[in-house]
């Protein structure tokens, strides 16, 4: 109990050492900070994900270009909580640049990434997920470079934790390509996914278990039913605030997919959904670059033109100020005054013909 002299000071030494002493177990209490980079398809749902996890009931709003949010957890009663960061990347594949906004050296250590691709968009599936992980993985990778000459010990460990979501006696332990920190693939809107063409979902979800296995990520597949959503939530909580993993793994192409990292295979993949006369002749490096052209042959890609959020947001009614709004039309007046002048001034230059 706090007594009437306490200084601030006293109250703040107390509330450490209270955080910083063993509970009844013995245990030293912890205090958890993550950091969760959420990126993938415009419109594809990952605003709802979020609000979901954060337990809150708000209506989603398009997210601009980066928006942040956070939420706190206490493991247990009546301990301290931990807190979780929640990083969203708007536009699709728009601002690939400001992904390096929230990912840095200082919280390399405790940072994942879930990618939220749109199953109801086959075609635009592996371009979104190809540009969004590769630009995520180099400027990931770069953290790591600048870190192994300062910590090499601990550059070490974050790249070896992410090779043991596989077992060392796994078939597959020298095949997969692992990504550099902590991976969920969530597969958008199944209840429409669900009315397709039975063979274009098996070739989807076939796909995606085996990029998500070469990269070491988890998988599942989600909409607006709750039951979908908390297998979903599942995998995030344990991100963000160290919930325990779950068990349950469902592998039918006819379902909704939820494979936790390294319970997948290549051998219960299977081969590429394509004729072996078709495979043979396609040119591929890697087996990833195999798949890839495999996929693309039943979705061919859309052109990056058509992925480009061309919506001016300075137009959007939700971001409506009218002082704003009043300044920047006069602006606009004022350019195209110039531009006028300028184009006038132009004409009546005179050049020197020789």
């Amino acid at each position: 109990m706090p007594k009437g002299s306490d200084t601030l000071w006293d109250l703040a030494i107390a509330e450490v050492e209270k955080r910083e002493s063993p509970d009844d177990d013995g245990k030293r209490l912890e205090v958890w900070e993550k950091s969760i980079l959420f990126m993938g398809n415009k419109n594809g749902g990952k605003t709802t994900i979020i609000l979901r996890c954060l337990e809150r009931e708000e209506i989603p709003k398009p997210t601009l270009a980066l928006e942040y949010t956070f939420g706190r957890r206490a493991r247990r009663h009546n301990t301290p909580k931990d807190t979780a960061h929640f990083w969203e990347l708007g536009g699709g594949t728009s601002l690939l640049e400001l992904i390096r906004i929230p990912i840095t050296s200082n919280n390399i250590r405790s940072f994942a990434v879930v990618l939220v691709l749109d199953l109801s968009k086959p075609n635009e599936l592996w371009t979104t997920m190809e540009k969004l992980l590769q630009v995520t993985r180099n400027h990931v990778n770069k953290i790591l470079t600048k870190l192994e000459k300062t910590n090499p010990e601990e550059a070490t460990e974050i790249k070896q934790r992410m090779r043991n979501n596989l077992q060392r006696d796994h078939p597959d332990y020298e095949l997969v390509d692992p990504f550099p920190i902590p991976l969920v693939i969530i597969g958008s809107k199944y209840d429409i996914f669900h009315e397709f063409d039975s063979e274009m979902r098996k070739i989807i979800s076939k796909t995606l278990r085996f990029v998500s296995h070469y990269y070491g990520a988890s998988l599942v597949f989600t909409s607006k039913s709750e039951a979908l959503l908390l297998k979903a939530r599942v995998l995030i909580n344990h991100l963000a605030f160290g919930y325990d993993k779950s068990k349950s793994v469902s592998m039918d192409h006819s379902k909704p997919l939820f494979i936790p990292a390294g319970l997948d295979s290549l051998s219960q993949i299977g081969p590429p959904p394509a004729s072996d006369s078709d495979i043979g002749k396609m040119c591929a490096n890697t087996p990833l670059e195999l798949w890839k052209k495999v996929f693309e042959k039943t979705f061919p890609p859309k052109s990056s033109c058509d992925l480009q959020d061309t919506k001016d947001p300075a137009q959007d009614l939700q971001y409506a100020e009218y002082e704003v709004d009043v300044m920047r039309a006069q602006k606009n007046q004022e350019l195209e005054q110039y531009k006028r002048n300028a184009s006038k001034s132009w004409k009546e230059m005179d050049f020197d013909s020789d």
